[in-house]
């Protein structure tokens, strides 16, 4: 028998925090090259009862540490579960076990501002969103620890929803946070552009983004869906967080392919190479800049990572014991 720690997610809302996820997701993504391993996301869907399964992983030789990410959501319950497993890299033991439903927007939040960070211009203070919903909010949150932000342009398609977040947001970034009532009039003129959207169809018109805007498009990662017209990934140096997984799964990517408006080689290079400067990013403040992020288990990995490490530091969890296959398999 070994142990794990099981981490609830009372554990997890005591031990993350916005600006230690983005520095953990940065240097996974500094750091992910030839030697990490990442496994291609699967989903799984059933149709009577409605019901999605999706599971991806990753091995992050330089943090010395491997996992598996699983969430599931529908199946009559009509609510989603979120399970990460995290195992030593280098000697395979088990670490623990995380509730990462509370993991899960500061991941993706990470991720974004990085994206940031590495792709607008240094004096970007206006944010235009699209979309009001937890994603939203975890984007911003997180973007207002590497830029500082003057103004936020808040448009969802019910008004009580953008205005609400427009409050809310007000208060948790003590900056001026605007309800706005078109796409249009939120992304206009903004040095960052973030879509954090469940639309199928393109919710950004090229018309309206700016030369030296960056754009991060975050709300879908299916092949036929997409937030971002092709003209606009035409007009940008687009870098998404894997190639591969863009080349596969991106609607942004493979719909401006599938419209003749680029090819593969417009995927200028990974997040990880322009973090590593192994290919640069933003070369003049006139260029616009698209950061598309499908979610991947560098960010995922890294983040459960952290939690970890910080629970053993502050004696959090509870101990599991697991089986080995050595000791399990224990035949007559």
């Amino acid at each position: 028998m070994t142990e794990l720690l099981y981490l609830d997610s009372d554990d997890v809302a005591d031990l993350v925090d916005v600006p230690t996820v983005v520095g953990a997701v940065r240097d996974a993504y500094r750091a992910f090259g030839e030697a990490d391993r990442l496994g291609s996301e699967v989903k799984l869907f059933r149709e009577s009862p409605d019901g999605m399964l999706m599971y991806y992983g990753a091995i992050l030789v330089g943090a010395g540490v491997m996992g598996t990410f699983t969430y599931w959501g529908g199946f009559g319950d009509d609510d989603a579960w979120f399970l990460t497993v995290l195992a030593d890299a280098d000697t395979g033991a088990p670490l623990a076990l995380v509730d990462s439903v509370g993991i899960n927007p500061y991941k993706t939040g990470a991720t974004g501002a990085v994206g940031v960070d590495a792709l607008a211009r240094a004096d970007a203070s206006v944010v235009g969103i699209v979309g009001t919903g937890p994603q939203a909010a975890a984007q911003l949150l997180a973007i207002a620890t590497v830029r500082d932000l003057r103004e936020v342009r808040a448009f969802s398609p019910t008004r009580a929803n953008r205005e609400a977040f427009a409050d809310r947001m007000a208060d948790a970034l003590g900056v001026d946070v605007v309800a706005v009532d078109t796409a249009s009039a939120a992304v206009r003129d903004a040095d960052v552009v973030v879509t954090a959207t469940t639309a199928h169809e393109p919710v950004v018109d090229a018309a309206d983004i700016a030369p030296g805007t960056h754009v991060t498009a975050m709300g879908q990662s299916h092949p036929t869906r997409r937030e971002l017209d092709a003209a606009t990934v035409a007009k940008s140096r687009y870098v998404p967080d894997v190639r591969a997984q863009a080349l596969e799964m991106s609607g942004e990517l493979l719909g401006a392919i599938a419209e003749g408006a680029v090819d593969e080689s417009h995927v200028h290079a990974d997040l990880g190479a322009v973090l590593a400067g192994t290919a640069p990013g933003r070369t003049d403040d006139e260029q616009v800049t698209v950061f598309d992020m499908g979610g991947t288990g560098i960010e995922t990995i890294a983040a459960a990572h952290l939690v970890y490490e910080r629970a053993r530091e502050r004696g959090r969890g509870t101990t599991l014991r697991l089986t080995p296959k050595s000791e399990g398999m224990r035949l007559p």
